[in-house]
Parts: structure tokens; sequence; C-alpha cells
């Protein structure tokens, strides 16, 4: 699993879309990525809550590497289609996006994550996100 977790990190190190948004890779195993971000004043809506794009971003990524994390060496992945169902406001200090793969294969990968909007210890279940990964 080492060497999949440097290849997740070198990758995402060079996703300038996660450092806009403060993202960090929190935890990688075998089918499975976490990813958390701060709620900035840059990704509010008008409501003053988390923008939806920013839960989409980084569930769609943690889903994505957890794709990749049972990928063979040197393949990478890329999303073809991706669904999000915003179940509240993402109201608190950060977002965490927990990506897991449902059914890996050769051709198409079907992925999930669900999103938390975090205060303190308290997680807020704010998002959940299916879809399909193809190794390229």
């Amino acid at each position: 699993m080492t060497d999949i977790a440097t290849r997740i990190r070198d990758s995402f190190a060079r996703q300038t879309m996660m450092q806009t948004l403060g993202a960090k890779l929190d935890l990688i195993e075998a089918g499975r990525v976490t990813i958390a971000a701060p709620i900035l004043p840059i990704t509010l809506q008008q409501h003053g809550a988390g923008h939806a794009g920013l839960a989409f971003s980084i569930g769609d990524s943690a889903a994505g590497y957890a794709a990749l994390t049972l990928t063979p060496e040197g393949a990478e992945v890329m999303t073809v289609e991706m669904k999000i169902n915003l179940l509240s406001p993402a109201l608190g200090d950060g977002l965490l996006a927990e990506g897991r793969v449902i059914r890996p294969g050769r051709r198409i990968m079907v992925v999930a994550a669900d999103v938390w909007a975090l205060t303190g210890d308290t997680r807020k279940h704010v998002a959940m996100l299916q879809g399909t990964m193809i190794p390229v």
C-alpha cells in the first residue's frame, strides 16, 4: 500500500483545485480515501453554508482516489459521471469526504462518497455522491 499511497499523494499534490480549496488527504486504504477541507469564506454559497461545489469537488476526488488504490501501477482514473444528493446545508468548520469503491472493474469502476460537515467533534451527513470512474 505504501507505493500506491505515494502515487496518490504525488497526484493529489498536482491538483491545483484541491490546493485552492485547502483540501488535504486524510486517509488512504485499499478501496477507500478520505479528504478534508475547511469551509473557507471563498467557498460559501449565498446563505452562508459551504457551497455544493466544495462538497462535490472533494467527494469526486475522494471517490476517484479510492478507485486509484485498486488500479495497476502506471494507470490513472478519470470520472465518467458523478451524481450528488445534497442532504443538508454544509454548516460547520470543514467538510470530510469519505470515498470508496463499490465495484472495481477493468473497464469501469463504480464509486461512492459521503460528505460530512464537521464542527468540533460533531459530524453531520450533508451529501452523497455516486459515480463511475474509468481507468486510463
